[in-house]
């Protein structure tokens, strides 16, 4: 059994990441010790979760994470996410988990054709996921987004079968952002053990540094609590 304190999260990079270096920080700032993993690595060092950071994996080249779906990493990502190690994907991390089809649906480009970066408000849709358990059902967050293919896609038989099996974790709240099917901005696996979402919460951990710049009435720590839920998570294992 994982204690917080003990706890190591593998942070992958991959060729084009951007976002593993605050992901890592994240981690820290979390209470827990971030295990640097290389996409070539065929070991996750004994890790008890994984981020999958954001960025453009490969250049986005064929489409975002095709490649990286294949790095030596993701096979052991797969292995061990299907057997219950938590597992976060952002941006394009949640890209690279429905690659590896460790989440239904895809993502497309924007529906506008344009990249976007903003704050983004996010409805909680599911606080028992491994990610969620610090915060509410119903719970409105901000954490940043900024992507240019994120519109969340997949066929109305996996959307109502998401929405039916509560694996929806986070809709958008205040206007669709990219033209994401029914709103979704993140879903989870059948265990909850993996989660994906499209906006940034490694960029939302700390007050001065985040959403609550300029002044705005918001705490500028939201995206923190999707790393310590996944701490209690392990404790509770």
């Amino acid at each position: 059994m994982a204690t917080a304190s003990g706890a190591r999260i593998g942070v992958v990079t991959f060729p084009g990441s951007l976002d593993d270096r605050d992901a890592a920080r994240a981690v820290r700032l979390a209470g827990a010790e971030p295990v640097a993993l290389w996409h070539a690595d065929a070991d996750l060092q004994g890790v008890d979760a994984v981020v999958l950071p954001g960025g453009f994996s490969y250049g986005d080249y064929l489409r975002c994470g095709a490649i990286a779906r294949f790095a030596p990493v993701m096979t052991e990502v797969v292995e061990a996410a299907r057997g219950g190690l938590p597992v976060l994907g952002i941006c394009n991390g949640f890209q690279i988990l429905c690659e590896a089809h460790l989440l239904p649906g895809a993502l497309i480009r924007n529906d506008h054709q344009r990249f976007i970066c903003r704050d983004q408000q996010l409805r909680v849709v599911n606080d028992s996921t491994a990610w969620t358990s610090d915060l509410e059902a119903g719970q409105v967050i901000t954490i940043p987004l900024k992507n240019g293919e994120g519109g969340f896609v997949a066929d109305d038989a996996t959307l109502d079968r998401l929405e039916g099996e509560g694996q929806v974790v986070f809709r958008y709240e205040g206007g669709n952002p990219n033209g994401s099917l029914r709103d979704i901005a993140g879903v989870s696996n059948e265990r909850g053990n993996v989660v994906g979402l499209m906006p940034h919460p490694e960029h939302a951990v700390e007050a001065g540094f985040g959403p609550d710049m300029g002044g705005a009435p918001r705490s500028g720590t939201d995206g923190l609590k999707l790393f310590t839920s996944v701490l209690g998570s392990l404790v509770s294992a």
